[in-house]
């Protein structure tokens, strides 16, 4: 393969993940603009939704989506449940209990943990890369991610115990473990079978959720409405921006955002597209600095600085030959 087709499938993969950062931010916003709504609803919530958005893909590609194997559902289904369906439960979740600054300190370190992690990963001598190589992206990356975590902490209130913030930090890890395994072994299944499309596989992994997700959300409104909580059965105290947000996030962070996600693990070594992930960072802070109508500090400026540069390094470092 030529340096140029090399360097175009990088760009097409770099440019996907790009993409899906864009899309995954909104997800951050979510728990906020809904703080009335529990993690657990808000993630029924979203995968209705894209299960029943990932209805019309399934029917225009059925013959795709029915050369699928028994196995290969399996697969879809156990990446939906951990990847999805867990992650945004938990991430929802510890948003609400602690506020979004100390989640996002968390998830934030996703570029650098899923990094190592795929580094280490048994039989992936493909994709690993020497440490000394991987250091300087890693470390420029870290400091970016630092920085900006930082000055999100100053936005802590007094308003919660520290009971909710200790319980906001385990759901947060809980959400990064979820996070660390996903893409990982989502890029590998992509890797191992180049014949599935991104978009066939994206749809997969909606439709997987779907019978588990549907029932799941209609018996959780019943029994919080029989119990007599706060939670208005079924679609909760402000229905129109509900039904509405889960919608957009279905259909652009789920389906769309899993889709160019796919294209990019399909074209980028794992231990590359980890840190990519930091677009979702990126993403999630552009997003909130809009809803809370504010202007960047320094710091947080300086920190972006720093991510952009990280991710430039680690590019140039799976570009350079060994």
């Amino acid at each position: 393969m030529s340096d140029f087709v090399c360097a175009t499938f990088m760009l097409t993969g770099i440019l996907c993940a790009l993409g899906a950062g864009l899309m995954w931010g909104l997800v951050f916003l979510t728990p906020v603009m809904l703080p009335d709504y529990p993690g657990i609803v808000l993630s029924f919530g979203r995968y209705i939704a894209f299960g029943l958005i990932a209805l019309v893909p399934a029917w225009l590609g059925r013959k795709e989506i029915a050369a699928l194997s028994r196995a290969q559902w399996w697969v879809a289904f156990r990446l939906s449940l951990v990847g999805n369906l867990l992650y945004y439960a938990a991430l929802a979740s510890a948003i609400q209990l602690s506020g979004a600054p100390l989640p996002t300190l968390l998830i934030g370190t996703l570029p650098v943990v899923i990094t190592m992690a795929s580094n280490f990963a048994p039989g992936r001598a493909a994709d690993a890369v020497a440490w000394r190589r991987l250091l300087p992206a890693l470390a420029v990356i870290g400091t970016g991610l630092l920085l900006v975590n930082a000055a999100e902490l100053e936005q802590l209130d007094g308003n919660r115990s520290l009971t909710q913030y200790l319980q906001g930090c385990a759901l947060a890890l809980l959400a990064l473990a979820a996070w660390t395994w996903y893409p990982i072994r989502n890029a590998r299944f992509m890797q191992q079978h180049p014949q599935i499309r991104s978009s066939t596989w994206a749809t997969a992994q909606g439709l997987a959720m779907l019978p588990v997700v549907l029932p799941g959300f209609v018996l959780y409104g019943a029994i919080a409405h029989v119990s007599g909580a706060s939670y208005a059965f079924p679609l909760g105290p402000r229905p129109a921006l509900f039904v509405g947000m889960m919608l957009l996030i279905g259909l652009c962070a789920s389906w769309l955002g899993t889709m160019l996600w796919n294209h990019a693990s399909a074209r980028l070594p794992t231990s590359l597209a980890g840190q990519l992930i930091v677009f979702e960072t990126l993403s999630a802070l552009a997003y909130a600095f809009l809803w809370r109508a504010a202007v960047p500090s320094a710091q947080v400026l300086a920190g972006i600085a720093l991510l952009i540069v990280g991710v430039i390094l680690a590019i140039r470092t799976f570009r350079r030959p060994a």
